[in-house]
């Protein structure tokens, strides 16, 4: 490799850093159009599968299937909104006393140790009173703006939808993978999040923890968002559940062994075998992905970390330049 070869891929490493950092100060700066927008793609081609279900197997005319699978689409959304309203609003109302508990446990931790350390007692003291409730209000406002702009990404959704349905032939190429992996994703995960979400909720419910449709539905969301996810879905009851007056060892234990088996058996042996390696993602790099767009977009950009970088992979397999980047991205180097 002579020199002119060398400095001509560092010109154009030096030119791919710059434009992966001026990307990314677009789309931070244009956070409150590009979250909606992305996520309306992302529905649009999940329900595109619904739309062209309907038009084969029960032989609806298109624009039949298209307006019934809005009309679904909305009312799924609306219950799901409502829901998650319900639900975050409890969390919020309760975020003083989630910080009291988590502080509790924090101090009789600290007793327990057969050594007294003053950086511990340090460190707790300027823990602020409304730290972790602090965290939790901006969780559950986060979420709740998400809601506020559903008009817009259900109307964004509704013009990608018919869009996509006016096509005259099936989609080939870079999109059509493109849908493929998008559409096996999202449903399976979906799927197999609800089943989380449910279960969790019902194992808490009957244990008599309080708030559990809140737990269950806080583990069907982060279960989007993989590996970390599931570990905070399982600790986040884990205040309530120690100091609850009603909770004895068993509850306690049950209460973490349970949910965190469900995680567990649903994360680690069922999703592995359902969605095989759909997305060809190597683990780091779905871990990289889940920092730099929980930087970029916060909570909404973790929960799409995943989809966005199976996206991006095949689209940088297409150009010779950026070949080498989607093999990293699927662990295969060198």
């Amino acid at each position: 490799m002579d020199a002119i070869e060398i400095e001509r891929r560092i010109q154009t490493i030096c030119l791919l850093v710059i434009s992966a950092v001026a990307a990314a100060f677009a789309l931070y700066w244009l956070k409150p159009v590009m979250i909606p927008f992305v996520l309306a793609v992302f529905i649009a081609i999940s329900l595109s599968m619904v739309s062209d279900l309907q038009m084969r197997r029960l032989r609806m005319p298109r624009w039949v299937a298209m307006l019934s699978t809005l009309l679904l689409a909305g009312v799924l959304f609306a219950l799901l909104g409502g829901l998650v309203t319900t639900s975050v609003g409890q969390l919020v109302q309760n975020a003083d006393v989630y910080q009291a508990r988590i502080t509790e446990l924090l101090q009789r931790l600290i007793a327990a140790l057969p050594v007294e350390v003053p950086a511990l007692d340090d460190a707790l003291s300027e823990i602020s009173v409304g730290a972790v409730g602090g965290v939790l209000v901006r969780t559950g406002n986060a979420i709740l703006d998400l809601l506020s702009k559903s008009f817009l990404v259900m109307l964004f959704a509704a013009y990608l939808l018919i869009g996509l349905g006016a096509r005259s032939e099936p989609s080939t190429g870079v999109w059509a993978e493109i849908e493929w992996r998008v559409q096996r994703y999202l449903v399976t995960k979906a799927a197999l999040s609800m089943a989380t979400g449910l279960l969790v909720g019902l194992i808490l419910t009957v244990l008599g923890v309080e708030l559990a449709l809140v737990f269950g539905l806080l583990a069907f969301l982060l279960n989007f968002i993989p590996s970390i996810g599931s570990i905070i879905a399982t600790l986040l009851p884990l205040p309530v559940v120690l100091f609850s007056p009603e909770a004895d060892a068993a509850t306690i234990v049950l209460a973490l062994a349970l949910p965190g088996a469900v995680q567990v058996v649903i994360g680690n042996v069922l999703e592995p075998k359902i969605m095989g390696d759909s997305l060809d993602l190597h683990p780091i790099a779905i871990l990289m992905a889940l920092i730099v767009w929980g930087m970029l977009w916060g909570i909404v950009g973790m929960l799409l970390a995943t989809p966005i970088t199976a996206v991006l992979k095949i689209l940088f397999e297409r150009l010779e330049i950026t070949r080498p980047l989607a093999g990293a991205l699927a662990g295969r180097v060198g």
